[in-house]
């Protein structure tokens, strides 16, 4: 049974989100996401892992976000291959970076991990900003998005 489930799932991602560049930037980002909450399993701290899962949870609030927007873009600049759309390269990037960012964000964590294994004291200041950073770039292509419409 689960296995029609994803099969269904994965047919409405792609007629979503396409084939190509916005299928992919998509991906990318849950791909990111995945990787934080791996990396967060891994915290034995409850305290530790109750101050880092808040900027987690945060970032796992944008994945609805950025798949309307791929979806949004997949509809304006429909793509099925690898060539990204000249119209919404700016929105492409953006959601790039956002994942990019995002997967820095899981590094910062898995250091901030170490750190607290070997008991040194840890300061979420960098994860919080790593998130804001995240924020930002999400933020960025729905406004050049926006501008599209």
């Amino acid at each position: 049974m689960a296995f029609f489930s994803r099969l269904r799932a994965q047919r409405a991602a792609n007629r979503e989100l396409g084939e190509g560049v916005w299928r992919r930037a998509h991906d990318r980002f849950t791909r990111s996401l995945d990787r934080i909450f791996q990396v967060l399993e891994g915290i034995n701290d409850v305290e530790i892992y109750n101050q880092l899962v808040a900027p987690a949870n945060e970032m796992a609030e944008l994945l609805p976000v950025v798949r309307q927007l791929c979806t949004d873009a997949q509809r304006i600049t429909p793509s099925d291959d690898e060539a990204i759309p000249q119209s919404t390269a700016g929105v492409h990037r953006s959601l790039t970076k956002s994942a990019n960012d995002l997967a820095t964000t899981a590094q910062v964590i898995a250091m901030m991990r170490m750190q607290a294994e070997a008991g040194s004291p840890i300061n979420i200041l960098s994860v919080e900003h790593r998130a804001q950073i995240v924020k930002d770039d999400v933020n960025q292509a729905a406004q050049l998005l926006a501008s599209l419409k």
